[in-house]
């Protein structure tokens, strides 16, 4: 995966004071906004958002518990972020963005709406040392285009305003989710992690992918102040808690 990890920590000059406080990162020539939704202490909450969404203005009340910083990034054609000419998306391409705000906030907890589940679970295997637990949810682009590549070639609707941008719709919402890819990056989540659950699936929708993935690892659903409480209280990347650490 090749990035760029440089950061701009220009406030943008259109951005009214109601506005969570957001940052710029650079992914290539590309722009990400990354969103300040609250402070604290211990490490961060990182969102990110369904497919054809955008971070939340305001921190989301089933977020006000996270004891540390609580920051929302908005993928590339998607929110405040830049927008690339003729497309050319993919999820490993959203895994990149979130990618660059891990390597610029540290270690993280990840929460997942849709396809930011999807990128979540994905970026605990390629990061098992930096993502201090994958959440997935529910949301738009949660399923993706199934586990086969389709003959045809997805079309966007130029007619629509973005962003979003119309070539991420057409693009994401026909991404190949082979149930034994997702299925590889949580395997190397559960073993490479020190996390005792790396993964925490939080929705009801089952595509193939996560269906894979839960019978993998075993994993139950659970409610997301659970999933967010035991996350919270994991010790830093090193440190394990208990009498060993004393």
């Amino acid at each position: 995966m090749t990035m760029s990890l440089t950061s701009s920590q220009r406030q943008s000059p259109g951005q009214s004071p109601g506005q969570s406080p957001r940052q710029y990162l650079r992914h290539h020539r590309l722009r990400l906004a990354l969103h300040r939704l609250k402070d604290g202490g211990g490490h961060p909450l990182l969102l990110l958002h369904g497919l054809g969404e955008r971070s939340p203005a305001t921190l989301p009340a089933e977020y006000s518990s996270w004891p540390g910083p609580v920051h929302a990034l908005d993928f590339t054609g998607h929110g405040e972020s830049d927008l690339p000419r003729g497309g050319g998306y993919s999820c490993e391409f959203l895994m990149a963005d979130a990618d660059i705000a891990l390597a610029h906030l540290g270690p993280c907890t990840l929460s997942g709406r849709g396809i930011g589940g999807y990128v979540a679970l994905l970026l605990a295997g390629a990061r098992p040392g930096e993502v201090r637990g994958a959440i997935v949810r529910d949301g738009p682009g949660l399923c993706g285009g199934g586990a086969a590549r389709s003959p045809y070639i997805p079309v966007p609707d130029l007619s629509q305003l973005a962003p979003p941008d119309p070539f991420a719709i057409a693009e994401l919402a026909n991404d190949v989710r082979p149930p034994s890819y997702a299925s590889s990056f949580a395997m190397l989540a559960s073993q490479h992690s020190d996390l005792d659950t790396p993964i925490s699936v939080c929705c009801c929708e089952r595509p193939p992918w996560l269906s894979a993935v839960m019978e993998l690892l075993s994993l139950e659903p659970v409610a997301l102040e659970q999933a967010l409480r035991q996350y919270a209280a994991m010790p830093a990347p090193g440190m394990r808690s208990g009498p060993e650490s004393a």
